[in-house]
């Protein structure tokens, strides 16, 4: 069998599926609603009243998760593009001279910063992109893309910015009555969860450059392409007069943002030195914020990175209250309770962690929320993994890897990338689904031996 045409030929289908039969992301949660609100008349026995009840009543229960949400996106993508970030990432791509070397470097660098901040790596990773294809060192084009796309697809859910396990870690959390607070040290920090994460950064890092075409098949980047991945300039301060009233000059001066930062580090310092220092999603992005505000040279700087990065968020400030609305069904209908039974009658204490994966994995495929659905589901399967023993913890962690999983052959995420690079998500795929049919038997059998 010629193993990359068939994977070539498995990705096109794959594509071509998607794009006939999958829909844009409102139009799945509002189809998931509908289904939600079907099972809770049947399953949970609702009253079509109640269900509507339930339905308006929980739109709004998750307002403190969506602006966490948005805050991660927000704040990455201002660091990322913060001057001496893009001076650090200019200073790295010059480091490769060969295709393999750049598509190490740049898998590495998608993974490791997924591993710290999501928001960071999505953005840094299509700055990089440029840096690397200005080189004219003969690197895929495709191939670079594909690599910037593997922190998003393998590693972010297992770092400090996951959703779900930073979710369960801030104290007064929607699921606080259920399964209490649950420390990072138990998730993201486990020795599983980072031994996981470990082997799969060197595995991709070592992978990912052996997919590299022949160098009469590389596709290297266009001058348009390059051109079309905006470089983020801090403004100058105007000339003339209005460049030398009070108000503008403090505007682009320093002092505002060093005297933030200051701040910012004087309260990190009280904290993390305290009795009680938990990293919960709030702590997160505080940290983030100030990161950002120090990074960058002036307040003028600062806004004008902030109007950029607000273009990101447009997704979850839409779609966040519909998953919302759906959790408000599923915990007032009483259809959490049978959603439990149902996963907990078909496992056991052994293989759950397993199902969970996969579970979430394919729901991931349909529903690419960014651990959003986690509010809809986490519930159900918590209670499932309580009735059969499993502690929630491993439920968390089980739950973080399967919402990943699929990520690399989804192009959701994909899209700030594929947009700026001027490619088409098929594209790419090719070598996506080649990652994806290692990672996921890898992912697989770690939790299939997840330790008892």
């Amino acid at each position: 069998m010629n193993t990359p045409g068939f994977f070539s030929r498995a990705a096109g289908r794959l594509q071509d599926a998607s794009e006939r039969w999958i829909p844009g992301a409102f139009t799945i949660a509002w189809i998931l609603t509908l289904i939600v609100f079907a099972l809770a008349l049947t399953i949970g026995r609702a009253g079509p009243l109640d269900v509507l009840r339930h339905w308006g009543g929980g739109f709004w229960e998750l307002l403190p998760f969506s602006m966490q949400m948005c805050l991660i996106i927000f704040t990455g993508s201002m660091v990322a593009v913060s001057p001496p970030v893009a001076r650090g990432l200019a200073r790295i791509a010059a480091v490769p001279k060969t295709p393999r070397q750049a598509i190490v470097l740049m898998a590495l660098v998608s993974m490791l910063l997924a591993l710290l901040h999501w928001g960071v790596s999505l953005v840094a990773g299509a700055v990089l992109i440029r840096e690397l294809g200005r080189r004219k060192i003969g690197v895929d084009f495709r191939l670079l893309v594909a690599a910037a796309y593997l922190g998003l697809g393998t590693t972010w859910h297992a770092g400090l910015s996951g959703s779900a396990p930073l979710l369960v870690a801030t104290p007064g959390h929607f699921l606080a009555d259920q399964v209490g607070i649950i420390p990072i040290s138990q998730t993201t920090l486990s020795l599983f969860n980072l031994s996981l994460a470990g082997v799969i950064v060197v595995l991709f890092a070592l992978l990912t450059p052996r997919l590299h075409p022949a160098p009469e098949k590389t596709v290297t980047a266009g001058p348009d392409q390059l051109e079309a991945i905006q470089v983020f300039v801090p403004p100058s301060r105007p000339a003339g007069e209005l460049g030398s009233a009070p108000a503008v000059r403090l505007d682009y001066s320093r002092a505002v943002n060093l005297t933030f930062g200051v701040c910012a580090v004087g309260w990190a310092v009280l904290y993390f030195t305290g009795p009680k220092h938990p990293l919960t999603l709030d702590v997160l992005n505080f940290c983030m914020l100030g990161l950002a505000i120090m990074l960058h040279p002036s307040a003028a700087s600062l806004v004008r990175a902030a109007e950029e990065g607000g273009r990101l968020v447009f997704g979850i400030i839409l779609q966040f209250p519909i998953y919302a609305g759906i959790y408000g069904v599923i915990k007032g209908s009483g259809l959490a309770e049978a959603l439990a039974n149902a996963f907990s009658s078909h496992a056991t204490a052994g293989t759950y962690p397993l199902i969970v994966c996969w579970y979430s994995g394919i729901v991931n495929y349909f529903v690419p929320s960014g651990g959003s659905k986690w509010a809809v589901e986490a519930p159900y399967i918590l209670g499932a993994g309580a009735t059969l023993g499993v502690p929630a913890a491993k439920v968390v962690v089980a739950y973080a890897w399967g919402d990943m999983m699929t990520n690399i052959i989804q192009p959701f995420w994909a899209i700030p990338l594929l947009a700026t690079a001027r490619l088409d998500f098929r594209e790419i795929l090719r070598f996506c689904v080649i990652l994806f049919c290692i990672y996921a038997p890898v992912v697989s059998l770690a939790f299939l031996l997840f330790p008892r």
